[in-house]
């Protein structure tokens, strides 16, 4: 099975006007380049380009007719006509004030409370992002595989790893039997034993981790389902992906690199998919959560002597 951007974002409604910038930062850089120049343009000045024709947007932005249609239906649109009205409503949102303007980067001299308070914002920008362009019928059936599997195999490294671990011990303490990799060799020994009942998740990014790829690709053959969570849904790891689950990122700096902001966002797609199987399975799921907690609640208590 492949995957590309179009076919992930295609098929259900239009994003909202709101959720359009969000689109843009997920997509943009799965775009060409001709398409990020009616992306960007579109972004930073919605009222300016609502108010423009086809033909006017395809020579401020120094592209065709066709490329700014390509670019407008590639970020969720039927056709420009819909693209313009989302942009109206984006100009009219930001002109009531209701749209937040972005914050500059952190710099090395910035005091710790400007630290904070920008930090806050990229975090919460990017959580809004991630909502905004999160496929919930992708979602769901990912939480349906999940919750029917006789196995979920989780693959990640780095600071994806880490949150291949979060998923690893949320499914654990519901009675999913779990197992999360950050070894390739492991990782690829596992997902030979993978059949059509078990599920695979690869978390990556970039989309293109080698040592994710490998072992989802294996899943992927023996007939596994496989679950991609990722920044880039057109990345190599969306071929061999049944459910494209897409993460927004903050803008990257010099003192917020890319791990910081991936980390956030799938740690929210993680969590959507944990609640969403501990609904489906909430008769299991439950009395695996308090037995758990017992199991631990003396660990927790202040210790009264030996």
């Amino acid at each position: 099975m492949t995957h590309d951007v179009k076919e992930i974002f295609a098929g259900g409604a239009p994003p909202a006007p709101a959720a359009l910038a969000a689109k843009v930062r997920t997509l943009a850089p799965s775009m060409t380049r001709s398409m990020q120049r009616v992306a960007e343009a579109v972004a930073a000045d919605p009222a300016g380009c609502a108010a423009l024709t086809v033909t006017g947007l395809a020579e401020l932005t120094g592209t065709s007719e066709a490329t700014v249609v390509r670019t407008a239906r590639l970020l969720g649109y039927p056709g420009y006509r819909d693209l313009r009205l989302a942009l109206a409503g984006l100009a009219a949102q930001q002109q009531s004030g209701r749209a937040p303007a972005v914050t500059a980067d952190i710099a090395v001299d910035d005091p710790i409370a400007d630290v904070v308070a920008k930090l806050a914002y990229d975090e919460q920008q990017t959580l809004a992002d991630t909502a905004a362009a999160l496929d919930t019928v992708q979602l769901g059936a990912a939480v349906a595989a999940i919750a029917a599997a006789r196995r979920v195999d989780v693959y990640g490294v780095g600071a994806s790893g880490l949150v291949a671990q979060d998923l690893l011990q949320k499914l654990m303490r519901i009675g999913i039997v779990v197992h999360a990799h950050s070894d390739p060799h492991l990782a690829v020994t596992g997902a030979v034993q993978l059949r059509a009942k078990d599920v695979a998740i690869a978390i990556t990014h970039s989309g293109s981790t080698g040592d994710v790829i490998e072992p989802l690709r294996v899943a992927f053959e023996h007939g596994a389902t496989t679950v991609a969570i990722t920044g880039r849904p057109s990345g190599p790891v969306a071929q061999y992906a049944d459910h494209v689950l897409t993460t927004s990122t903050a803008r990257e700096s010099e003192l917020r690199p890319a791990a910081m902001s991936s980390r956030t966002s799938q740690l929210l797609v993680v969590d959507c998919l944990f609640v969403g199987v501990a609904q489906r399975t909430y008769e299991t799921a439950a009395p695996a959560l308090s037995a758990s907690y017992e199991a631990l609640a003396h660990r927790h208590s202040p210790r009264t002597g030996r």
